[in-house]
């Protein structure tokens, strides 16, 4: 049936009348409710001058609100720079802090900052300088005021912050159409009907890709399918082979558990875009839109990462290996949908490492993006798995340089990248530069594994 979009905003609830759920949180802000606090930098979840802050789930999360939809807000809550209040009804202490460190400068990023801040302040964020910058990496200030905007971030870390409210909207149970395009479904069953009677409409998890449809290129979809309601695709479990994540598990929720598994993770998480981009971005997504540059498709390539795809006609498991077929395009068939990915735990004597090369090291897309797992018994390297984004049209292994590897060694693996890659050519990175990264990341990954005056033999095929 059709509704309209109802959430919190800033204490107080608001149904949305007349106005396309597929209309940005931001534009929506600024043109229909006059709250111009928030700004417009980038339209692309770059800069970090639009963010808001979403308080869910006893926790308050930093968001882009230029690339979140209005349909993606139905039960939320919202909180914008014009809601914050201190105690004394006066200044909020992020703001009073910002203040008193003159960390305003000409004052259009502040109000980003600001809410960034509310957020690392209400989760417990510490004054420790480099967990602060990681906070702040997705808020650029274009009047480089850092230095005094990380001294008043210095000054609330670890203060105390109201917890969020509780809901004020009584939840959805149903499965429901906003405008008649935008579709909320909340059962498996529910977005497996839709998913067959609407096959062309857009899947929509966390919008960090999507969203910019709407924003940057200002067409936005005809029809999307929400899938963040769906239980089954919210859902993290772990046994004793395998961890299993749900497509529509946003990066910052699947953090505990990936890290946990697999510790390399943790510095490669901090750098896939900022934590805005991960409290809405999933994996799933990720996977789905193919993208040769993806961050994680050559980590999970690397992990033997296996999908469950799910329709009325049933249920299939895919490999990864098979899932990524040309350019943007997936063995995904046109009723179907990302219910899950697995990903086994590393075996006795494995071990996992990844990295990532782009132009600038924080919120960028990855120029080349290397994963690798690699088992070793007595000195000897048995197995591994060589996984790269950016050299191909498809994120993709190198079976070459992986048994190359198991052969002759590094030195052969490294020559053999040029055999497995016909890489990408563009403003981030030629060729021939993308082909001396992917050798470079080989050498290194040889230098890790390597113990001092040691170098790993081979076992011989």
């Amino acid at each position: 049936m059709a509704d309209n979009v109802r959430f919190t905003l800033n204490d107080r609830p608001v149904e949305i009348v007349g106005v396309p759920p597929m209309t940005t949180l931001l534009d929506w802000l600024r043109d229909h409710r006059g709250l111009r606090g928030t700004k417009e930098g980038c339209a692309e979840g770059d800069c970090g001058a639009c963010t808001v802050v979403l308080e869910r789930e006893g926790r308050r999360d930093a968001v882009n609100s230029c690339i979140v939809l209005l349909g993606q807000l139905d039960g939320q809550s919202v909180r914008t720079v014009e809601g914050l209040r201190g105690a004394d009804g006066g200044p909020h202490l992020v703001q009073t802090a910002m203040a008193e460190a003159d960390a305003t400068q000409c004052g259009f990023c502040t109000p980003g900052f600001v809410m960034s801040a509310v957020a690392y302040a209400s989760s417990g964020g510490t004054a420790d300088p480099e967990a602060i910058h990681e906070a702040l990496a997705g808020n650029l200030c274009r009047c480089t005021g850092y230095r005094p905007i990380v001294e008043a971030m210095t000054r609330i870390a670890g203060l105390a912050v109201e917890p969020p409210p509780a809901p004020s909207l009584e939840a959805r149970t149903g499965s429901v159409a906003f405008d008649g395009a935008f579709f909320a479904p909340r059962s498996l069953e529910e977005l497996l009907a839709l998913r067959s009677a609407h096959p062309d409409a857009l899947l929509l998890a966390g919008g960090t890709d999507l969203g910019l449809l709407a924003s940057r290129e200002r067409k936005p979809p005809k029809a999307v399918i929400h899938l963040a309601h769906v239980p089954e695709l919210a859902a993290i479990s772990a046994t004793a082979d395998k961890i299993t994540i749900g497509a529509a598990v946003t990066y910052e929720a699947a953090a505990p558990t990936l890290i946990e598994t697999f510790p390399a993770l943790r510095a490669y998480l901090s750098r896939l875009g900022s934590r805005q981009i991960r409290n809405m971005g999933t994996i799933g997504g990720n996977i789905g839109t193919a993208s040769p540059i993806g961050d994680m498709p050559p980590v999970l390539l690397a992990l033997e990462a296996s999908l469950t795809l799910v329709s009325k006609r049933g249920t299939r498991e895919v490999l990864l290996d098979d899932f990524f077929l040309d350019y943007r395009k997936t063995a995904l068939a046109p009723d179907e949908i990302i219910l899950n990915l697995s990903m086994p735990r590393l075996w006795e004597g494995e071990t996992f490492h990844c990295d990532k090369v782009s132009k600038r090291r924080d919120q960028d897309i990855s120029t080349v993006a290397g994963a690798y797992r690699v088992r070793i018994r007595n000195g000897k390297i048995e197995d591994a798995r060589l996984a790269f984004g950016g050299m191909a049209a498809t994120p993709r292994r190198a079976p070459a340089a992986e048994a190359a590897l198991l052969k002759d060694g590094f030195a052969a693996a490294i020559a053999a990248i040029e055999t497995d890659f016909t890489p990408l050519d563009d403003w981030r990175g030629s060729a021939a530069y993308r082909l001396r990264i992917a050798a470079n990341l080989l050498r290194r990954l040889e230098l890790r594994l390597a113990e001092p005056g040691r170098v790993l033999e081979v076992e011989a095929l």
